[in-house]
Formats: C-alpha cells, sequence, structure tokens
C-alpha cells in the first residue's frame, strides 16, 4: 500500500491561512493598518474601491523596507516582530504571526512600494497567487504603499460568499474605527470611491471618539480612570439614558489592541445593571494597559482574543472602575455614611423645669356627628352615626349569586357592554389587562393577545404592503430636522433610503453624514422623527446580525417595532374593537414579525385545573 501522507504545497496552505486570516475585505484592512502603525507610521492614508473587493489600498509613511525585507514579508511565518518563543510573552506589537502579506498575496493580486528614509531608490514588487511576477527599483515616498486588488480572484466560491457592498463597507469602517480608536496620535484619512469618508487630525482619545462618531457624544460620555497593580484602566462611558438597543459602541483595548472579551462585557454589564432597561446596551471605551507578561494574544489568527492570567481579578477592577466613574459624576444615587449629620439645637437653661407635654381628651367627642357649631362655618348636616353611610354604594352579594363583569376594578379591565336587547351570554366580553393584555371569551375558554405584538404584525404586514405597492403617505414636517450618523449607520441609512421614502420618509443628504429629515410617514403617533430613524437603524442592524433576511422584510420589521403603540396607554373601546379586527385580518395573525406569540388560548379544561 503507497504512502498517503504528504506536504501540502506553499499555494494551498497559504490559501488555508487565508480562510482563517482573511475572511473578508474588512480583515485584510485590518491587518494593512496594524502594519503601518508597528512601522512607525504617523499618517496613514486607506483607499477602498467597490467595498474592498476591487481594491484595497494602504499608504504610510513608516520605516519602509528593504529590497530583500520587501521580498521576505511575503513569505509565511517571515516576521521582524519575534525571534523565539519567549518573545510571544513580551509583544507590544500589533502583528507578529506573520501570516497576513502571505495570506492576501495568495489569494489576490498584490503590489507593494517601499522606500527607507535613507534609501535613494525604493522596490516595486508584483505578486499574484502567491507567485512574484516581478520586483525591481523604483523611485517612490519614504514609507510603504501596498495594494490589494481582486480579493479572492482565484477562489470564487469564496469571493460568492461575501455580502452586499452595504454590508461590507460597513465591516470595513468598523476595523478603521477600532484601529483610529486607540492611535489618536495617528492622522487618518478615509476614501471610498474617490469620496472622503474621515479625515482624522491628530487628537486626544475624546476628540478622537467625537470625530468618528459625531460630536453628540461630547456629552453623553463620562470618564473612568483606575490604577491597580494589575492593570491601569482609562477610557469613557455613555451616561445610562443614552444606551442603545445594540452593541454598537463597546470597544475593549488591551496595550492599543482591540480584543473581545464576553467576560469583560459582562463586568460591565453588571455595573449598569438596574440603571438602563434590559434589552439595551452600555457604550464604552475602555483602555486597559497590562504587563505583557499577563496575558496571552496567540490564542486566535486574528489576535482579537486574548487570555489574562487573573480574569477575575481584572473583572472586579473593571467593574469597581465602572461604578466610581458612575458614582463619581452622579450618575447614581449615592450615600455618604462617613458624613456626620448635625441637627441645630439650643439646650435650656440649666435649672429650667421640663414639663412634659400635656394631652387633652375629650371623651365624648364622636368623630361622626359634626355640629354646625364645631363646623368653625362650613354648613354641615350632622350624621346619622350609621357604620353603614361609610360604606354607601356598597353591595353585599351571596355567596351564590354570579360575579358580573361590572364588580371588576376599572383601572384593569375596560368592558364593551352587550347592545340593547342582547343576551349577556351572547355578548362578546372584551376588557384590558393592566394595559397590555387584551382578554375575550371563545368557545374554547379564554383568548388573551398581546397588544403590543398585535400592533407590530398590523404594521409590518402594512408596511410590506407599502413597499410591494410603492405608495406611502408622507406628512411634511414644519421645521426639518438635521441629524448626524456615524460613518456605519449612515452607509445603511443611504442602503435603504429608497425604502424609506415609498413608506413616507422625505430624507435629504446633507454631506458628512449629515441628514435632513423634511417629512414622515402619516401615522407616526407624534414620535420624533429623528429617534424613530435612529431606533430603525439599530433594529435593522440587529436583524441583519440576527437573521437573514429580505432588505424590505428587515426594512418593514424594524418599522413596525418602533411605531407600535407602546404599553401603558389605555385603549377605548372602539380602539380594541378595531385592533382585533386589524389583527385576524393579518395574513399571520398568530406570530409577531419577530416570531414571537400573540395569540394565547386558555381552554376550559386548564381553567379546571387551576381550581381543582
Amino acid at each position: 500500500m503507497p504512502d498517503i501522507i504528504h506536504l501540502l504545497p506553499d499555494s494551498v496552505a497559504n490559501q488555508i491561512a487565508a480562510g482563517e486570516v482573511i475572511q473578508r475585505p474588512a480583515s485584510a484592512v485590518k491587518e494593512l493598518l496594524e502594519n503601518s502603525i508597528d512601522s512607525g507610521a504617523d499618517e496613514i492614508k486607506l483607499i477602498i474601491k467597490n467595498a474592498g473587493k476591487s481594491l484595497i489600498r494602504i499608504i504610510d509613511n513608516g520605516c519602509g523596507m528593504s529590497e530583500t525585507d520587501a521580498r521576505m514579508c511575503f513569505e509565511r511565518h517571515a516576521t521582524s516582530k519575534i525571534k523565539e518563543a519567549n518573545d510571544l510573552f513580551a509583544i507590544m506589537t500589533l502583528g507578529f504571526r506573520g501570516e497576513a502579506l502571505a495570506s492576501m498575496a495568495a489569494i489576490a493580486q498584490v503590489e507593494l512600494k517601499t522606500k527607507r528614509i535613507e534609501d535613494e531608490l525604493g522596490t516595486i514588487i508584483t505578486i499574484e497567487g502567491a507567485k512574484v511576477k516581478s520586483q525591481e527599483p523604483c523611485a517612490c515616498t519614504d514609507g510603504t504603499s501596498i495594494s490589494v486588488k481582486n480579493l479572492f480572484f482565484n477562489i470564487p466560491a469564496r469571493r460568492k460568499f461575501l455580502k452586499s457592498n452595504t454590508t461590507e463597507l460597513r465591516h470595513i469602517i468598523e476595523e478603521f474605527q477600532r484601529v483610529a480608536l486607540v492611535n489618536p496620535e495617528i492622522k487618518f484619512s478615509f476614501f471610498n470611491e474617490n469620496r472622503q469618508l474621515f479625515l482624522l487630525n491628530k487628537s486626544n482619545i475624546k476628540q478622537r471618539i467625537g470625530a468618528l462618531l459625531g460630536s453628540a457624544y461630547n456629552n453623553r460620555l463620562v470618564p473612568v480612570v483606575l490604577a491597580s497593580e494589575v492593570a491601569s484602566i482609562t477610557g469613557f462611558i455613555g451616561k445610562p439614558e443614552f444606551a442603545r438597543k445594540t452593541r454598537g459602541e463597546q470597544y475593549f483595548f488591551v496595550n492599543g489592541r482591540y480584543i473581545r472579551h464576553p467576560y469583560l462585557n459582562h463586568a460591565v454589564d453588571n455595573a449598569f445593571r438596574e440603571l438602563i432597561p434590559s434589552d439595551t446596551f452600555p457604550t464604552y471605551f475602555i483602555y486597559f494597559n497590562v504587563d505583557p507578561k499577563e496575558i496571552d494574544i496567540n490564542i486566535h489568527p486574528t489576535k482579537t482574543e486574548i487570555n489574562f492570567q487573573n480574569n477575575q481579578v481584572v473583572y472586579s477592577v473593571l467593574n469597581s472602575a465602572i461604578k466610581q466613574a458612575l458614582g463619581k459624576f452622579n450618575i447614581v444615587p449615592s450615600i455618604d455614611f462617613n458624613v456626620e449629620q448635625t441637627i441645630d439645637f439650643i439646650p435650656p437653661p440649666k435649672n429650667k423645669e421640663i414639663k412634659p407635654p400635656a394631652i387633652k381628651i375629650d371623651p365624648d367627642y364622636n368623630p361622626f356627628e359634626v355640629s354646625a357649631d364645631k363646623s368653625k362655618g362650613f354648613k354641615t348636616k350632622p350624621t346619622t352615626g350609621n357604620w353603614e353611610k361609610l360604606y354607601k354604594g356598597a353591595e353585599i352579594k351571596k355567596a351564590d349569586e354570579q360575579i358580573t363583569a361590572n364588580s371588576l376594578p376599572d383601572e384593569t379591565q375596560q368592558l364593551i357592554e352587550p347592545k340593547e336587547g342582547e343576551k349577556a351570554s351572547e355578548s362578546n366580553l372584551v376588557f384590558q389587562l393592566h394595559n397590555k393584555y387584551i382578554i375575550t371569551s371563545v368557545k374554547s375558554g379564554l383568548m388573551v393577545i398581546d397588544r403590543q405584538r398585535a400592533y407590530e404584525r398590523i404594521l409590518f404586514e402594512g408596511f410590506l404592503e407599502s413597499l410591494s405597492s410603492g405608495k406611502g403617505i408622507s406628512q411634511q414636517q414644519l421645521f426639518p430636522e438635521t441629524v448626524r450618523f456615524s460613518a456605519g449607520d449612515a452607509e445603511i441609512l443611504k442602503e435603504i433610503m429608497d425604502d424609506l421614502k415609498v413608506l413616507g420618509f422625505d430624507i435629504d443628504e446633507f454631506g458628512d453624514n449629515t441628514f435632513i429629515i423634511n417629512g414622515a410617514p402619516a401615522d407616526l403617533n407624534k414620535a420624533a422623527g429623528v429617534d424613530i430613524l435612529e431606533n430603525i437603524i439599530e433594529n435593522y442592524k440587529k436583524n441583519l446580525k440576527d437573521f437573514n433576511i429580505d432588505k424590505k422584510v428587515n426594512l418593514a420589521r424594524s418599522m413596525a417595532m418602533n411605531m407600535a403603540v407602546r404599553y401603558g396607554r389605555k385603549l377605548h373601546q372602539d380602539e380594541i374593537k378595531s385592533l382585533i379586527n386589524q389583527l385576524f385580518a393579518c395574513k399571520v395573525p398568530e406570530v409577531s414579525p419577530d416570531g414571537k406569540p400573540i395569540v394565547r388560548i386558555i381552554t376550559l379544561d386548564e381553567l379546571e385545573d387551576k381550581f381543582s
């Protein structure tokens, strides 16, 4: 039997590595930006076309490379960052595995121009599918310029799995923001299709956050500072009232590297407990400075996951830092038990006799008999003194008397009375329970309707019909509203702009991620158009992440979930009837747009079991 184990060719091994390191254009952007930062550059330019599928270009003014280094950097596991295994426990650079450039060269057409400051000429190298096409001297500026063209050109199956340009661009913006947030001392510029998305000058961290995510964040953030032997923590947290529906603006950075860490996420969420609703998430930008020997970053190819040697201690330190910041800036009420409470009291003279207070009691006083003389001017008739008068209007029911619907409290129900001449048994008894549920009788028992979800289903199918027919009613606003979004949210809004106009929104793009809302759907329930639009984008992103659904279905679902009447408002009888009729006129009245039940039937057998 012949031998069956053999070494993989370098081209195949590089493509396997590329599948781990370069998953999409955003992965290549991340690796190239980190290489530029490691080169010591203080000015970096990012240029992309076709959401990075056609072109990703990074230009920096870093140290550059020699002719030999320029060729060696495309070999697998070729790196200048480490020399021996012990170096893995003292890493302060962003890249060190030596796989990124080799992986890109295996699945794309790469052109590298680089020049050191001390050299007169630079080097240009062209590689395609891991094969070097050319290498020669060239005249270029100091630093490095690398272009990655036609990503996955030789792996059509991988390219087919890339998402839409809007989705891929949003991932690139996220990676760009992660790198820019932790390097405020570097000037960044970002161009998409020859249009400038970002121009970030050198600044401090708070200014960089505002430049990336909008100036509104300047008033939403609270600083966090805590130094300990385990880790030094700095950064900012968002005020509780600005919590978001998705985990969007949540960033951890350790020694200048963006990381994901669910355990630390829980530490922040725990600190915000009881300050924000359970379905929202706080905003935070937390920067850790930790001894490299205390962490292990070589556990994932993309280096976004790390291990702390003392996870529980870091958890406690972070939780304390967040709580301290919330209390220090009066975000949460606090009690200072160390402050001595004093009362101004003047003592009586030394020889003065202290008399206890006297209490006079009228044994003949009857609170139920008020005479005209005691009323001090109020003309009131004396009561008879009968205790029954205290409970005027009360009716004592016999044990075998049937309790009618009118005997239930008004604040927990609302009845639809039977029509004149109609028997009570034939009437359809409907009432509200805690302004949240609608309860009515059916042949098999009781039917309970979740009011909120019913509205969502009605609006959802209405919006879908509008998107299909292309007809929507818009109500122009007297004073147009101007709103600025982050770059990622702005791209989503541009993607769904045409569909929003069909639904009734009249929105114009104003430039610099700013939009003007001239009109909104007529049935917006007097809600602020800006708030609704922000919630629609948040829900759209959440649905995009959780479900692989059609764009129009996603938009209709987001609109319905934000425009439905919330719990708490009491409905009138005609509104209840209309709601029930509209619900059962829907195609799928039993399930809400997000798959939760709307209607529940409590059978007579289940009720009998409860009383057995």
